[in-house]
C-alpha cells in the first residue's frame, strides 16, 4: 500500500500594502498566520497519514477451502437421511439407549471428570492471552518514586573535593505507546482471538471423546455381564452333565474317558469365566475414573441381558460434516490463525514508530513540590530494518509455509472425518447382521445340544456328540453377547464421527474471547463462560472420590432360554 504526501499550497495574498511603519506590521503579522497555518496543515496531513497507515493490514484475505463433497453416504447402518425437523443430532444422544445407568454415568462424568474441567481452564487462559496480545494497542502509563541515600569513600583517588554523602527523592510518571501503522498488533490479537476459539472447539472435542469413550466403555462392560451370565448357565449345565456321566460310569453304562470329558469342559469353561470376570472388574475401574471416583469404592451392579436399545440416528448431508466435528472446526481456526502470522512478518519490513514521555520531580531533599525541580521529556522513534543477513525474509516464508502446512492438516481432517462415517455406516449394518444370523445359530446349537444329550442319557448316542454340541453353544452364544456389545460400541463410534450433536455455530465469537472490559477488576478469578463451556468456580467439591456408582437399575424381564439337562 501506497501513501502519497503533499504539501498543501497556501495562497498568496491578494492584497497590496504600502510600506508604513503599521503595513510593516501588518504584513509581520499576516506571515506569521502564514506560517501557522503551513504548521498546522503539516501537522494534519500527517495525522491523516498516520491514520491511513493504520489501517493497512498486511494479512492475506483468508478464506477456508471450499470443497466439492458428494451428495449422499456410500453406506448404509442404523442411520437414515435426515428429515428437514431432524437435521441436528440431540446432543445428549445416550439418552436414546434408554439405559438409566448409562445417563446417570454420563451426567456425573459432565460434572466431575477432570481431564473436561482441564480443557475449559486451558479455554479460558487462551482468553486471557487475548486480553494479553489486545493491551499493546493502548497507551502504556506508570508511576515511579523512590530515595536514596548515598555515601562515597573518602580515601578513593581522585576523589572530588565536596560531600561525601548525598540523598536523592524522586516521583514522576511515564507513558508510552505504539501506533499500529501495519496492523501488526492487531493481527496478533486476531490470530489469539483465533486461538481461543479453536481451544473452545477443542473442549468440545474432549468433550465428544468423553462421553463416547465413556459409552463403549459401557456397553463392553454389559457385553462382559452378558457372557459371565452365559459362563454360569453353562458352568451349572455342565456340573449336571458331569453328574449324569458319573452315574453312567458307575452302572457301567459309560466310560471313564466320557468323565474326563466332561470335567475338562467343566474346568475350561470356569477359567474363562475368571477371566471374564478379570475384564469386567478392569473396565468398572476405568469407568470410575471417568466420573470422577475411586476404583475402590466404585461399583456397577451386573445385568445379565444386554436389551439396549439401538437407536436410529438423523445422518444428514455429507456437506454438513464440515459444521459438526468439533476437530474439523479445530483445523479450520488453526488454518485463520497461520493466516493472521503472515501479516505480522510482512509488517517487520516496515518502520515501527514508537511515543515515549516523562516527567516528575527530582531533588537532594524532599523539596519536590518546587517546580525547579521538574524534569520531563518526550520523544518519538522510528526503526526500520535495512540488513539482518535474510533474518526477516526467512520468518514470512516460514509463516507461508505454516500456513500451507495448516491448509494441508484441514484437507487431512475432512478426509479422516468422511472416512470415519464411512466405517460407522458399514460396521453398524454388518454387525447388525451379524448380530442377527448369530441369533439364529444360538437357537440352532441350543436345539442340537438339548436333544443330544437326550440322546446321551437315553443311551442311543455317545458322549462326545453331546460334547460337540455344549461346546459349539457356548461359543455361539458367547459370540453373539460379543458381537452385540460391538455393535452397540460401533453405533457409539458413528455418533463420535457425525460429531455428537455438536455444530461450529456453538463456538464463541471472536469478541466474545475477551474476558474483561478496560477498567474491570473483579470477577477475574472466574470469567462470564460464553460458548456453553464454563469451569467450576469451587473445585474442592470434587475432591469427594468415594462416589460408590450409580443405582442399580431395575431388572429387565427373563428372555435369555433356560439350559436344562432333563427330558
Amino acid at each position: 500500500m501506497s501513501i502519497l504526501m503533499t504539501r498543501p499550497v497556501v495562497p498568496a495574498p491578494k492584497k497590496a500594502f504600502v510600506l508604513t511603519k503599521d503595513s510593516v506590521l501588518s504584513k509581520d503579522s499576516v506571515l506569521s498566520k502564514r506560517k501557522l497555518f503551513q504548521a498546522n496543515s503539516l501537522k494534519g496531513a500527517a495525522l491523516a497519514t498516520l491514520t491511513a497507515l493504520s489501517a493497512c493490514d498486511l494479512a492475506p484475505t483468508y478464506q477456508a477451502p471450499h470443497f466439492i463433497v458428494p451428495a449422499s453416504w456410500h453406506g448404509q447402518g442404523l442411520f437414515h437421511d435426515a428429515q428437514p425437523q431432524e437435521t441436528v443430532m440431540r446432543s445428549d444422544w445416550w439418552t436414546l439407549f434408554t439405559d438409566p445407568t448409562l445417563n446417570t454415568l454420563e451426567a456425573q462424568a459432565m460434572a466431575g471428570n477432570a481431564d473436561l474441567q482441564a480443557a475449559a481452564e486451558r479455554f479460558i487462559q487462551a482468553r486471557s492471552i487475548v486480553m494479553e496480545a489486545r493491551s499493546d494497542l493502548l497507551p502504556h502509563f506508570a508511576l515511579a518514586f523512590g530515595s536514596s541515600n548515598n555515601k562515597s569513600s573518602s580515601d578513593r583517588l581522585f576523589r572530588y573535593k565536596g560531600p561525601i554523602t548525598a540523598t536523592d527523592e524522586f516521583y514522576g510518571g511515564m507513558a508510552s505507546w505504539e501506533p499500529d501503522i501495519w496492523s501488526s498488533i492487531r493481527n496478533r490479537v486476531r490470530a489469539q482471538k483465533y486461538y481461543a476459539q479453536a481451544q473452545a472447539a477443542q473442549y468440545a472435542s474432549a468433550r465428544l471423546s468423553l462421553q463416547a469413550e465413556l459409552a463403549t466403555d459401557y456397553f463392553a462392560l454389559r457385553g462382559l455381564d452378558a457372557q459371565n451370565a452365559i459362563y454360569t448357565q453353562s458352568i451349572s449345565y455342565y456340573q449336571q452333565a458331569l453328574r449324569v456321566t458319573q452315574t453312567r460310569l458307575d452302572n457301567q453304562d459309560a466310560t471313564g474317558i466320557d468323565v474326563a470329558r466332561a470335567k475338562n469342559q467343566l474346568y475350561m469353561t470356569q477359567a474363562r469365566q475368571l477371566d471374564v470376570q478379570a475384564q469386567r472388574e478392569v473396565l468398572e475401574h476405568a469407568l470410575a475414573v471417568l466420573v470422577n471416583a475411586s476404583p475402590s469404592s466404585f461399583h456397577i451392579p451386573e445385568v445379565a441381558h444386554q436389551d439396549t436399545a439401538e437407536p436410529v440416528f438423523p445422518l444428514g448431508l455429507p456437506s454438513e460434516l464440515l459444521q459438526r466435528r468439533p476437530d474439523i472446526a479445530v483445523a479450520e481456526r488453526e488454518m485463520a490463525q497461520a493466516n493472521r502470522a503472515i501479516g505480522i512478518a510482512r509488517a517487520a519490513f516496515y518502520p515501527h514508530v514508537s511515543f515515549n514521555a516523562n516527567g516528575g520531580f527530582d531533588a537532594n531533599g524532599f523539596d519536590l513540590a518546587n517546580l525547579a525541580n521538574s524534569m520531563w521529556s518526550y520523544g518519538a522513534s522510528v526503526t526500520m530494518p535495512l540488513f539482518e543477513g535474510g533474518l526477516r525474509r526467512a520468518q514470512l516464508q516460514r509463516t507461508w509455509s505454516n500456513y500451507r502446512e495448516t491448509r494441508d492438516h484441514y484437507r487431512m481432517a475432512v478426509l479422516s472425518a468422511f472416512k470415519d462415517v464411512e466405517n460407522g455406516l458399514s460396521m453398524t449394518a454388518r454387525l447388525r447382521a451379524e448380530n442377527t444370523r448369530l441369533k439364529q445359530a444360538v437357537d440352532a446349537a441350543m436345539q442340537s445340544q438339548t436333544l443330544t444329550m437326550t440322546l446321551y442319557k437315553g443311551g442311543a448316542d455317545g458322549y462326545l456328540d453331546a460334547l460337540i454340541a455344549q461346546v459349539n453353544t457356548l461359543d455361539a452364544r458367547i459370540e453373539q453377547a460379543q458381537v452385540q456389545a460391538r455393535a452397540l460400541q460401533a453405533a457409539v463410534g458413528m455418533v463420535r464421527a457425525l460429531g455428537g450433536g455438536w455444530n461450529d455455530k456453538l463456538l464463541p465469537t471472536p469478541d466474545q474471547t475477551m474476558t474483561f472490559t478496560g477498567f474491570q477488576y473483579e470477577g477475574l478469578h472466574h470469567p462470564t463462560p460464553v460458548g456453553g463451556i464454563d469451569s467450576p468456580p469451587n473445585p474442592n467439591q470434587y475432591e469427594n472420590l468415594t462416589t460408590t456408582g450409580p443405582e442399580t437399575p431395575t431388572a429387565p424381564p427373563e428372555t435369555t432360554k433356560s439350559v436344562s439337562t432333563k427330558n
